[in-house]
């Protein structure tokens, strides 16, 4: 038996749940309960993220303290958890006093290490508020493009990155006032000083193929020291011995790991050493976003070792989730809540329908809302408990009692026998495939029932026998793809097992068919989706009047964009060398939270552009790829080098939408002219 402790990254606690968190935990929820039902020792530990800046702030504006606000925040995220039937072992918060006794014990083993540094740190201030502003508490005038109103890390409308400092008109988000700059010391982790460690565990399997190539580039553009302290005013544990410093919420956040379990631990009577430890046999995983991959897979091992305690097994990294092609969108009514959903719609069909589209690599997954509805009443309605349906009555007839014998024991044995292949799917985290697998099997079960036609049997009193036998087949066989489905559907195996009258809660229960034993009548299990559960669910939190939508339309992803519509001139247009290249090479770009280095071939000529599509995609999968692109436009010199042209994009009515590279049909050639 595997001892296993599972977690998934920890919502922050100053704002509702959305879908985007929901398919994470769905997705570790399905492989704990997995691993549960093959009999290993799974534990699913998760905790609020409640410390931070925003928090503070966010508290203030309430009229409550942050201790309330995270409270509050806390109920409503554990609820919303429990609607999706996603079932941690511990649910915590790192506002805890075992949190505060992990961070501490840590840190004083890195710094008695010498794996902490001091430094002074140039930063803008706000006189008014008495604090120092995050980089994303200032925004001003961007100083490459002009454009206002933008954070003070990075330009959202040209992509540029720079520091507060270069703001035009910088103003603090907090009060409104100018804010000045001041210098002060903070505490930084040597991340450094683990390269060889961080190495050799990037040279083993617990990272993906895409996590790994990502880390690569990281490790050539050299591993940065990492600022883990804060200045007063900070809602977050103060750093022992640094009056007025606090941890910052990232040092303290993936600790909370170990405040959850530690609170579990306390809570059952388990050993904390034993799954911790350097030298653990004891298994540990996290499942995280992409968006958060840099500090799980650098900063958190990194941490762990430091202070003497073990590296995860494994990083799970999923991809984002996008809603009917694009980036979840409140102007379009999909920046879908949980309790929102939760409010129109059940929870499972949406279950299902993660798992029918998670895969064990970091592609993005879509939630296409009319395939949603298709795909559930189609495999969950019309397929899986069509079975039961089918064959429950001429079971009833019978007296509820089912036959002794399978008139067909050969075709039970290939469904059941597939057990041992569809659970390595769903470790592996391929749902997407186990859920094929099951669903073709799903059909040859079906096929069975309408070859032998109990219902027309049942009309011959003399061959009622033959229609409960059949019935009997086609109840097994549902037992067999209701056990598969379990972990993805819990509710529904639960009313699955009580018609059985026998729990779904063992993987290898079904090597033996139910014979001979009696079941209950059966009830519906699930009910079709309606399209206007769906309209409902987008109409709830429309706006009362939205702005007219602009179409979705070419953009150059590294030149300032406007807002309002303009008319071009067809002479205009015709200035423009449009022309297909091919990506030869794509790179993250150091220093920059936004940009990637296109390399490209126009046909002979190569040209190396700047395009803010970091956030989008992962260089890996550029390379190869045929794009659109300005081909004569004149250079732009930036700090990282020179931008020799644009890359054209789609994008959707506002900035939340993200971009979409726009490629030519294929038998376009690198070089070729875009007319």
């Amino acid at each position: 038996m595997r001892k296993i402790l599972v977690t998934s990254a920890l919502p922050y606690a100053n704002g509702p749940l959305h879908l985007g968190h929901i398919i994470e935990a769905v997705q570790t929820d399905i492989w704990v309960r997995l691993q549960k039902m093959l009999g290993h020792d799974c534990l699913y530990v998760c905790a609020e993220d409640a410390h931070g800046t925003p928090i503070m702030i966010r508290a203030q504006i309430e009229g409550v303290t942050p201790e309330a606000l995270i409270a509050r925040v806390a109920a409503e995220h554990a609820r919303d958890y429990a609607g999706f039937l996603v079932e941690h072992d511990q649910f915590h918060s790192t506002h805890s006093p075992e949190n505060r006794k992990h961070a501490n014990a840590m840190y004083a083993s890195l710094r008695d290490a010498g794996h902490i540094t001091r430094r002074p740190v140039r930063q803008a201030y706000d006189e008014s508020a008495g604090m120092f502003l995050p980089d994303r508490y200032v925004k001003g005038g961007c100083p490459r493009c002009g454009a206002a109103d933008q954070y003070g890390d990075s330009c959202e409308n040209c992509g540029a990155t720079y520091s507060p400092s270069d703001l035009v008109n910088p103003v603090s988000t907090v009060s409104g006032s100018v804010p000045v700059w001041r210098e002060s010391d903070h505490l930084f982790f040597r991340l450094g000083a683990f390269e060889e460690m961080l190495r050799d565990w990037l040279a083993t399997d617990a990272l993906q193929p895409g996590v790994r190539a990502k880390l690569a580039e990281w490790f050539d553009a050299g591993l940065k020291d990492w600022d883990i302290s804060r200045d007063h005013p900070y809602f977050g544990f103060e750093i022992p011995g640094e009056p007025g410093k606090y941890f910052y919420v990232w040092f303290d956040a993936p600790i909370g790991y170990l405040a959850s379990f530690t609170a579990l631990c306390r809570r059952t009577g388990r050993s904390f050493e034993e799954y911790l430890r350097p030298d653990s046999r004891a298994e540990l995983y996290h499942f995280i976003g992409k968006d958060i991959s840099y500090f799980h897979t650098l900063f958190w091992p990194a941490v762990l070792a430091g202070a003497g305690m073990r590296k995860p097994t494994a990083v799970y990294v999923h991809g984002f989730l996008t809603v009917n092609g694009q980036k979840m969108s409140k102007s379009r009514g999909t920046f879908i809540t949980a309790r929102r959903y939760l409010d129109h719609l059940p929870a499972e069909p949406l279950r299902y329908y993660f798992a029918a589209k998670l895969g064990p690599d970091l592609d993005d997954i879509d939630l296409n809302l009319d395939d949603l509805v298709a795909r559930v009443n189609s495999d969950i309605v019309g397929k899986l408990v069509n079975i039961a349906s089918r064959c429950a009555g001429f079971v009833a007839r019978a007296g509820g009692v089912l036959a002794d014998r399978l008139p067909d024991p050969v075709l039970y044995e290939e469904l059941a026998g597939a057990r041992g292949r569809i659970a390595a799917l769903f470790d592996a985290r391929d749902y997407a495939a186990a859920i094929r697998e099951v669903m073709l099997l799903a059909d040859r079960a079906n096929q069975y029932v309408d070859h032998h036609k109990p219902w027309a049997l049942a009309k011959d009193p003399a061959r009622a026998g033959e229609a409960l036998a059949i019935a009997t087949q086609g109840v097994n066989l549902f037992r067999v793809l209701m056990t598969w489905l379990a972990p993805v559907l819990p509710g529904i195996a639960q009313d699955a097992g009580r018609f059985l009258g026998v729990p779904l809660d063992r993987w290898d229960a079904i090597a033996t068919p139910l014979l001979g034993v009696r079941i209950n009548e059966f009830r519906p299990l699930a009910t079709r989706l309606d399209r206007k559960q769906i309209e409902a669910m987008l109409a709830a939190e429309a706006p009362a009047t939205p702005a007219p939508a602009r179409p979705a339309a070419a953009k150059a992803t590294a030149a300032p964009t406007q807002a309002a519509t303009m008319h071009a001139d067809i002479k205009d247009f015709t200035k423009l060398d449009l022309r297909v290249a091919k990506i030869t090479g794509a790179a993250a770009v150091d220093g920059s939270d936004k940009l990637l280095r296109l390399d490209l071939d126009l046909g002979g000529e190569h040209r190396t552009v700047f395009s803010g599509i970091r956030a989008a995609y992962e260089p890996a999968q550029l390379t190869g790829r045929l794009v659109l692109m300005v081909a004569n436009l004149a250079p732009r010199k930036m700090r990282f080098g020179v931008s020799e042209g644009m890359v054209l994009c789609a994008s959707g009515d506002d900035d939340a939408q993200g971009l979409y590279l726009l490629s030519p049909d294929s038998g376009a050639t690198p070089g070729m002219k875009v007319t």
